[in-house]
């Protein structure tokens, strides 16, 4: 019998260009993909192959150069024809030109059911998937050596135009259910879900712990999930993974190979056709973004979705943890007479600023990029509590960020925070900060001081 947990606290953003189930975007024939680092936070990367070199799909590009046994895999086999860098020879992507007859490393079908946590381990790290799983404290891509109380994985995503992974499980129930056994074998397992999601639902088994959330974004977190659950204490750990790294991972013990394919959400107001596309990680977003933009300009491309998305364009690739992609207007052309004192219909407004509160809740809105307002001092005005459904003090704990107060920190629960817990405050905003970097370089801060 599932756990219904029903959270008050948070706030649904209804944008337009949701991505429709019953449409299937063509995706371009490319044979270009590439692997980028900065998806996996935490990871700083060593390249472990050079230009020319040929690979298979599962072979490794690079390692965690603080744990060279976390491997990340090729997702095609093909020849490495560029390994990209930036400021400081930061590793940017690594290239590989695709066969056009694909091979994959072979690792073995395995029995689930027969391993061990150990055995699970090790056939995650043989075949450079493990570095998938993601910790906290620190949000950041776990190693080996941490041993988790408890694994979490969220399948509820309610952030704006955020995809639905009902979507993106079928034809892989298998592989899904076979993932979750697999992680149960590590540790305690808990399968979060929302309450439309039956088929979800459906996976949870006698070795995993479903819960079922009732209530607006972010109740989709995983954080705020593992609050209500499982809070982290200070020397704690839990691994939180993606649903769509559960079925890369059942994939591998199914069928012995690297499988990195996935449904990609291609959502947004400046989307012709918003649906999904069949896509590998590492696809370059020309393949199926370019020609479902409506215009060209003046029009932001984010690597995600609206809150938590990284800005992104054409030459991009398809992250390690993408889900959707979406497009909104940049906003940057607009010029509008009076500003703020219009009494709008087509603005969103927490504070009923807008006459666009008397629609109700499921009016659509197609919100841009503009920040509307330059950054001020930070109020005391309980706007992150009302949205931010966890037992921490969301405001004194980012002041205490922004003042290196290390002990207050620990005391206020930064160790259950990850930066896409503080989304949807840093849209209600008024102060206008940036609160998920702050939150970042907290996390940073305190990674390395307790190192």
């Amino acid at each position: 019998m599932a756990n219904v947990i029903k959270l008050r606290k948070g706030l649904d953003i209804n944008l337009k260009g949701k991505a429709s189930k019953d449409v299937a975007l063509q995706v371009s024939e490319t044979d270009e993909y590439a692997l980028v680092p900065e998806a996996f936070v935490g990871v700083t990367p060593k390249v472990v192959v050079r230009e020319g070199d040929h690979v298979s799909a599962g072979d490794a590009l690079f390692v965690n150069k603080a744990c060279p046994e976390v491997k990340f895999a090729s997702p095609v086999s093909g020849v490495v024809t560029a390994i990209e860098r930036g400021d400081r020879r930061k590793v940017l992507c690594i290239k590989v030109k695709a066969d056009a007859e694909q091979t994959s490393t072979d690792f073995g079908k395995k029995i689930v059911d027969e391993m061990d946590g150990d055995a699970v381990k090790q056939a995650l790290l043989e075949a450079g998937l493990f570095g998938y799983i993601n910790q906290l404290p620190y949000a950041v891509s776990t190693t080996p050596d941490t041993t988790p109380k408890a694994i979490f994985v969220s399948t509820l995503r309610d952030m704006p135009l955020a995809a639905d992974f009902e979507v993106e499980l079928l034809g892989n129930e298998q592989a899904f259910k076979t993932g979750l056994t697999a992680l149960s074998k590590i540790a305690k397992t808990y399968l979060g879900a929302g309450i439309n999601q039956p088929n979800v639902a459906l996976m949870a088994s006698k070795e995993v712990e479903l819960n079922i959330f009732d209530g607006p974004c972010p109740a989709g977190n995983v954080g705020v999930q593992v609050n209500h659950i499982d809070p982290v204490n200070k020397g704690e750990v839990v691994w939180t993974v993606d649903p769509a790294a559960v079925i890369f991972f059942g994939r591998l013990f199914l069928t012995g190979k690297v499988d990195l394919s996935k449904r990609v959400a291609v959502a947004g107001s400046e989307i012709k056709t918003p649906g999904y596309a069949e896509v590998l990680v590492g696809t370059p977003l020309s393949a199926f973004v370019a020609d479902q933009l409506k215009t060209t300009e003046h029009v932001r491309v984010i690597n995600g979705n609206p809150l938590t998305g990284t800005q992104a364009s054409l030459a991009s690739y398809v992250g390690g943890h993408t889900s959707e992609i979406t497009a909104i207007p940049e906003g940057d052309d607009k010029d509008e007479m009076l500003g703020w004192i219009l009494p709008r219909t087509d603005q969103f407004s927490t504070s009923r600023s807008y006459f666009s509160w008397l629609f109700g809740k499921k009016k659509e809105y197609a919100l841009d990029a503009r920040v509307k307002g330059g950054e001020r001092h930070m109020i005391m005005s309980g706007e992150y509590d009302s949205v931010l459904p966890m037992d921490i003090y969301g405001e004194y704990l980012i002041k205490a960020i922004i003042t290196g107060d290390i002990d207050k920190q620990e005391q206020l629960g930064i160790y259950e925070v990850s930066p896409e817990d503080f989304a949807v405050a840093e849209f209600v905003d008024s102060s206008k900060l940036e609160l998920q970097k702050i939150v970042r370089d907290g996390l940073n801060t305190l990674r390395k001081e307790n190192a």
